[in-house]
């Protein structure tokens, strides 16, 4: 049972991937659209002001702002893609049947009683119960559960035509149609807890800003931080904002309707809204992280350092630039998970500390790129804080690192016994990807020893039949920075930011 739960939260944080790098993405565009329309920008490039450019700048804040406000929708696809075992595709379609459905079937409650709800808004217009993100989580949930069950079903002969895949639209079109009839009497008090639990978190102060940014490295070697800020950035502990009458819950979805429409909210300086996005991480991602690992350059072995020196490169601009952490995160969490301990205190700390000094910078990566466009095109951000702590950050961290490795001899890189992982997957032709995707499936026991494959940002996450057959000194020769086994059936093979095309390539050769 513990295992099933830990499988299963394990799935659900990859599936919220997909519309989470979605809004970060959409953030970056509406970050610098809204640059672009700064008049202190614009007094310096007067091009910007053309009706050309503001006519672009309007373009990308609609379509932007389209996205953002569709978010529950797309939660609903993601999850009912993501939980779904087999036939993926069918389970997508179903999660796009029931949400019309569902929110159909609650604007009939609505419409057709005298139930008086606070919680009521505009979805792809229906006037129906405001779930927010929640809404497409539940969607998404359900229908998987539902097409996991039925995918396969068959019926008798008479009615078989509507057996298999096609009973799954079926299914679910009566659950939430009965669903829809219900939620809308139940929804206010749920609604309430999870609001509470929102007011709990902002009356903890910096103390929860610091527990934040702690708990989402502590939770990042299981795969589950992306539900702590999936929770975070689009549901009510987030925050919940009110925009000239108009609620905006979670702290993304806040941040960038000011993106969308330069207006701050009415009841909460943005501030208040950020301290959970990417100014927290910039201390640690663009200056900490990148002093840890050249610590553990000038810590190798000086005969491995011309070896270890790609991995650690690479890992570095991964952090630096796109606040990708991992492939350095993993290079020392095993073999010094003290370092790793005070990493994650570090984090907290750099998420405490911009909320303290009122820095104002959003998005969801953390790198230099959010630093930039989130916060030295933007009016009142004080990002220049967030360049003053990291270069204290990066002191320490040298510091602290160097000392740690030295005096209790962890085996960071360079300095393992028999270490010689090299960045391999530098530059390669398709040729040599195809070798490495071959010794890849050599390395995980053959094709007959791989049930499933899948990536998230930089893991290949693999199903397999029998562990024992998995040779992981042969997977490291292909460049991976590390493993993790959270359960005996299933292996996270660690990448880093190239990990899609792995996935591509492996794939395609278990195809042929």
């Amino acid at each position: 049972m513990k295992q099933n739960l830990k499988d299963f939260f394990q799935q659900l944080g990859r599936s919220f991937m997909l519309p989470i790098s979605l809004l970060a993405a959409t953030g970056i565009f509406l970050g610098l659209a809204a640059a672009s329309a700064n008049p202190q920008i614009q007094q310096v490039v007067p091009f910007l002001a053309s009706s050309s450019v503001m006519y672009v700048t309007q373009l990308i804040r609609a379509i932007s702002g389209t996205l953002l406000g569709n978010i529950p929708l797309l939660f609903a696809i993601s999850l009912s893609l993501g939980m779904a075992k087999k036939e993926k595709p069918i389970a997508a379609f179903a999660g796009v049947i029931v949400f019309l459905v569902f929110n159909r079937s609650m604007m009939y409650v609505l419409d057709n009683t005298s139930l008086q709800l606070d919680a009521v808004g505009n979805v792809l217009g229906m006037n129906t119960v405001r779930m927010d993100a929640l809404g497409g989580i539940l969607v998404g949930l359900i229908t998987a559960m539902i097409h996991n069950k039925y995918y396969n079903i068959k019926l008798p002969d008479a009615i078989a035509f509507f057996g298999g895949t096609r009973f799954v639209a079926i299914a679910v079109t009566v659950v939430f149609a009965v669903l829809g009839q219900i939620i809308p009497f139940i929804w206010e008090p749920i609604s309430a807890i999870i609001t509470g639990v929102g007011t709990s978190i902002a009356q903890l102060g910096y103390f929860g800003t610091f527990l934040f940014g702690f708990l989402e490295r502590v939770l990042l070697p299981f795969g589950l931080h992306h539900i702590l800020n999936s929770l975070a950035r689009t549901t009510e502990i987030g925050g919940v904002a009110e925009f000239a009458g108009e609620t905006v819950t979670g702290a993304l979805l806040i941040f960038n309707r000011y993106l969308e429409t330069g207006v701050t909210p009415d009841n909460l300086p943005l501030t208040e809204v950020t301290r959970f996005l990417a100014q927290g991480k910039i201390p640690m991602m663009v200056f900490g992280l990148p002093a840890a690992a050249y610590a553990m350059y000038k810590t190798a072995d000086p005969a491995k350092r011309a070896k270890v020196k790609p991995l650690l490169l690479a890992g570095v601009l991964a952090s630096f630039t796109t606040g990708i952490t991992e492939p350095l995160e993993f290079a020392f969490l095993f073999v010094a998970p003290m370092s790793y301990l005070f990493h994650a205190v570090m984090a907290g700390i750099s998420f405490m500390s911009m909320h303290l000094l009122g820095v104002m910078i959003g998005n969801t990566q953390g790198g230099i790129i959010d630093l930039l466009v989130f916060g030295a095109t933007q009016p009142g951000s004080k990002w220049y804080m967030a360049i003053i702590v990291g270069v204290l950050f990066a002191v320490v961290y040298y510091n602290v690192f160097k000392w740690a490795i030295i005096k209790f001899n962890f085996a960071t890189p360079g300095r393992e016994e028999n270490g010689e992982n090299e960045d391999v997957l530098g530059d390669v032709s398709n040729k040599e990807l195809e070798g490495l995707a071959l010794q890849i499936i050599e390395g995980l026991g053959g094709k007959e020893n791989i049930v499933a494959l899948e990536n998230c940002f930089t893991r290949l996450r693999v199903d397999v039949v029998d562990m024992t057959k998995v040779d992981e000194r042969k997977i490291e020769k292909t460049g991976a920075n590390g493993f993790i086994k959270p359960n005996p059936k299933h292996i996270q093979i660690i990448y880093g930011p190239k990990v899609n095309i792995i996935k591509d390539v492996v794939e395609g050769k278990l195809n042929m």
